[in-house]
């Protein structure tokens, strides 16, 4: 986030949590993390801010991190595994936000704390993310100035979570307010990441000779669509969600096609995540059972402001 908005997100994530933070006599001496992905830098920052927060309470705790892979029975073995290895708190991103939820019951009946990450999860004791309804409407609302609110613009989806789902939406919310502009794909799944973005990007360029816009639903899948387009020396306007890291080089850069990424904060996810489950373990459940993180878009103009995801 930029340095003005940090201060406004902490306000607001500790109004959400009222005294989270604050007294936090509970600690986890053995903790499990399961993302999507640990080849994403987004998940690898979350989980890192985990860690981080849980061992400045307790050095010694046990931080189990893995990925998913978006494979739901692959995430049931792994808080299987959690719970047979004796950790005391989950943060899980959920692959399925409904489906997840036996896994979730059977640790929270062996005693462990469930918070959901990054996307909801049925029954989880509480939900950390980003408005990601909001972080749609505002990368496609600068989408639609760039391209002078008419042409054809294309969606590129995602992983099937409800991250991805509410991106979609509120990009769609956005776009729809301008009767010249034409969503002619939605139903292409990046996987959220690069390789997959720049093969999905390479169909549109070829079934759609004059699109003008293209919202990808994170940020690898905006650096593969950019590669795929300045391949085909095309000009197409990218926005996007995350803030990433590369997002920041490309903005700064000047070049490409990547215009905006709305930007999130993993790392304030990932310390929420512990703060929240520590003051449930204490008995102080917060007033919101979800809390949102609002997302600011970063674009070249302000990007020399904007605080990044390891600037903590």
């Amino acid at each position: 986030m930029f340095k003005t908005g940090l201060i406004a997100a902490a306000f607001f994530a500790t109004s959400a949590l009222g005294c989270v933070g604050l007294a936090r006599a509970a600690t986890f001496d053995a903790v499990g993390i399961t993302v999507g992905s640990l080849g994403n830098p987004y998940f690898v920052t979350l989980a890192k801010a985990v860690g981080d927060t849980i061992h400045k309470t307790n050095p010694n705790a046990r931080i189990i991190s893995v990925s998913s892979d978006y494979d739901l029975n692959k995430q049931f073995t792994q808080v299987d595994n959690f719970i047979a290895s004796g950790v005391k708190l989950i943060v899980i991103n959920a692959v399925d936000p409904q489906a997840v939820l036996p896994a979730i019951k059977r640790a929270q009946a062996a005693g462990i704390v469930v918070i959901a990450a990054d996307v909801a999860a049925a029954g989880a004791d509480a939900t950390i993310m980003t408005d990601n309804t909001k972080a749609g409407e505002i990368s496609c609302a600068f989408l639609a100035d760039k391209i002078g609110h008419k042409g054809e613009v294309a969606i590129e989806n995602g992983p099937s979570v409800s991250s991805v789902f509410d991106r979609v939406a509120g990009c769609k919310s956005s776009l729809k307010k301008w009767p010249g502009i034409q969503i002619v794909s939605d139903d292409q799944n990046g996987q959220g990441a690069r390789d997959a973005g720049m093969q999905v990007m390479l169909g549109y360029l070829i079934r759609f000779p004059n699109l003008a816009g293209v919202f990808t639903i994170n940020d690898p899948q905006a650096i593969g669509s950019d590669l795929a387009a300045r391949q085909q020396n095309r000009k197409v306007v990218i926005t996007s969600v995350d803030g990433a890291p590369d997002i920041v080089a490309a903005l700064k850069s000047g070049k490409g096609n990547i215009l905006a990424s709305a930007s999130q904060d993993p790392y304030k996810i990932g310390v929420l995540a512990v703060e929240t489950a520590e003051a449930i373990a204490d008995g102080k459940r917060p007033s919101e059972k979800t809390i949102l993180i609002p997302p600011i878009l970063v674009t070249r103009d302000n990007v020399g402001s904007y605080v990044g995801w390891t600037d903590h």
